[in-house]
């Protein structure tokens, strides 16, 4: 009888050692991520993984050890072992394949493999595929192949395939049964105590990669599937409502008569340009490389800055409703995919369409991506550009048409409009897979898994476009009348390969106000207020004196009353930014996993991640109310 129970025990120790094996290929790939970590620090990553591995490691056993008592309790039967070493063998493939899907996941956004990574993919397949383009695809698949044949060998010498069964009493059968399941129960449940176990047990470090190396890939998923799928809750409670509320509201208070008006109209064209993954690391005068967009250094003499602005989140559709609804992301949930959700939002479309503007949204791919039409629609759009409007001849890539393409179709479309007219234009040629018409003005990278030279070439091929579209519309009667308003959907880990979720780095983007309708005395001024997309909204309408009441998450940038303050958040963490402190929480964790001011005083840093857990408590509960 020992040795058949004892060969439960072998089945679930594999699980535990493949695990450690998938812990070790994530510390391996990532290896330059741990130069600042100690051996005894490594080594800690897999005892504090523990728990979370038995979890998993009991949840893949749930199945084997109902089969096993099943065929225990009735007589005469004998299943073969073939079928458990089918279901360890998918198992080992799925967790393989996830594995190598985390490597490209965690390279581009920082996290771990979650929900909204299939969500995408089911949404649009084809450009969740091309979002991949930078990543190192051929070494993450040839690790899965050398996993799961590693996984293959040691179930064959580990697990005992030809479970038998134990010839004992009924009572004494009945007791085993009722303790295997109670066991396996708690190993999942992660133990006696009153909360099941969770992420937090994983953490351990002031190093976040080693929280994360910590963390079991597989368990991680799963609770994040689970989460999203399951009837919806606030996970985000920090506090009472009304305290969150409170602070919330007093961070937007301020003297709404002491704005600066920096336009000589109040009724000018507006044309928003959304940049693709235009980081301020790609912009000189905010701290970025130099030559990469010499023509926005020209726009910047002539326009006004605001070089202390951060995107809401990583992706573009967080960053498009946070430009033009100024609505937060919400952390694990995109609204713009949710139409009934989104359009109860606000939108700047929607404002100036009242205001008697014809309103038009250009974009070179398809515009049914995460339901960016339906958003459109919903909100006073009245006509849409995309993919479709190109001939297709001129569709080149996998998000559509290149950026000179899509500028030069505006620009037809532009001088046939009746003024002032509003245009949301986005742009696509600086994402992955990062592909060009010409030849990339920088050299090739050598590293076939570094992408940062062939990011620096499409983000200065969307600058040479940006620039030509400017010179040629210079020529057209609608450009002296026009505020051009050029800012970034978010920013990204290229070309300086800055990854981590929680680093405000990866956040920062560029923010410009251009055009001829800015009087003159303000051309080339740099606003340092701290702030982020949300704040357009309210910085246009209130400069063009149109109500922006309902945008309750935006603040006027050219209003010197209004607080210095920026917000982003992540798939389960925040960032809270002021001129004193920046402080980053990671919610799985329940840790702050960063501090910009190591100087500050507890209090300081306590009050910021205060404000920074009521933002994305009360973000999140609009969001729930929708």
């Amino acid at each position: 009888m020992l040795r058949n129970l004892f060969s439960l025990v072998r089945f679930f120790l594999f699980w535990l050692l493949f695990f450690a094996i998938t812990r070790l290929a994530f510390e391996l790939y990532f290896l330059p991520k741990l130069k600042d970590a100690d051996l005894s620090d490594i080594i800690q990553t897999y005892f504090y993984g523990l728990r979370l591995d038995a979890s998993a490691a009991a949840y893949i056993s749930a199945i084997p050890l109902l089969v096993f008592l099943v065929n225990w309790c009735i007589p005469n039967t004998h299943i073969k072992p073939i079928w458990l070493k089918i279901y360890v063998w998918v198992c080992l493939f799925f967790i393989s394949l996830n594995t190598g899907l985390n490597f490209n996941i965690f390279r581009e956004w920082g996290t771990k493999v979650v929900f909204r990574v299939f969500k995408s993919l089911y949404d649009a397949p084809s450009e969740a595929f091309a979002s991949t383009g930078s990543s190192p695809v051929g070494r993450s698949v040839f690790i899965c192949i050398i996993l799961l044949a590693s996984g293959v060998f040691l179930s064959l010498k580990i697990i005992d395939f030809k479970f038998k069964k134990p010839a004992v009493e009924p009572r004494l059968k009945a007791v085993l049964i009722a303790l295997l399941l109670f066991v396996n129960f708690l190993l999942m449940r992660g133990g006696l105590q009153p909360v099941p176990v969770d992420q937090n047990s994983a953490y351990f470090s002031d190093h976040e990669f080693l929280n994360q190396a910590a963390l079991n890939t597989e368990w991680n998923l799963f609770n994040n599937v689970v989460e999203n799928l399951g009837r919806p809750y606030n996970p985000f409670v920090f506090m009472q409502p009304g305290s969150a509320t409170r602070i919330v509201q007093e961070a937007y208070s301020y003297n709404t008569d002491s704005t600066r008006n920096v336009l000589t109209t109040n009724r000018p064209n507006i044309v928003i340009i959304q940049i693709e993954s235009y980081t301020a690391d790609v912009i000189e005068s905010l701290g970025g490389d130099k030559g990469v967009a010499p023509n926005f250094e020209k726009f910047i003499k002539n326009g006004i800055l605001f070089n202390n602005i951060y995107s809401s989140a990583d992706r573009t559709d967080k960053g498009i409703v946070s430009i033009m609804s100024g609505f937060p992301s919400q952390a694990i949930r995109t609204i713009v995919a949710d139409t009934l959700k989104n359009k109860k939002l606000p939108a700047i479309a929607s404002s100036l369409k009242t205001a008697g503007y014809p309103t038009s949204y250009f974009y070179g791919g398809k515009s049914n991506y995460m339901h960016f039409d339906l958003f459109m629609k919903n909100h006073q759009v009245d006509h849409i550009t995309d993919e479709l409007a190109f001939d297709k001849s001129q569709v080149k890539t996998q998000w559509g048409v290149y950026d000179d393409v899509l500028f030069a179709k505006h620009l037809d479309f532009a001088q046939q409009q009746k003024q002032p007219f509003f245009t949301y234009l986005q742009t696509s040629t600086n994402h992955e897979p990062f592909v060009l018409p010409v030849k990339g003005h920088f050299p090739e990278d050598d590293d076939a898994g570094d992408a940062s030279n062939k990011f620096r070439s499409t983000a200065y091929f969307t600058d040479s476009c940006l620039n030509a579209y400017f010179e040629q519309a210079k020529k057209q009667a609608w450009y002296k009348n026009t505020l051009f308003i050029l800012v970034a959907d978010h920013g990204h880990r290229l070309p300086r390969n800055v990854s981590e979720a929680y680093n405000p780095v990866k956040y920062h983007i560029p923010l410009l106000f251009l055009g001829e309708v800015i009087k003159p005395e303000y051309r080339g001024k740099k606003i340092n207020k701290l702030g982020g997309q949300t704040d357009i909204a309210a910085t246009l309408l209130t400069q063009l004196g149109l109500p922006h009441q309902q945008f309750k998450w935006s603040k006027d940038l050219l209003n010197p009353t209004t607080k210095d303050f920026a917000f982003f958040d992540w798939d389960n963490g925040f960032c809270f930014m002021t001129p004193r402190q920046v402080v980053s929480y990671d919610n799985s964790g329940r840790r702050v996993v960063y501090t910009r001011n190591k100087n500050a005083d507890a209090k300081t840093t306590d009050n910021v991640l205060l404000y920074g857990k009521a933002f994305l408590q009360e973000v999140y509960t609009e969001y729930m109310g929708f």
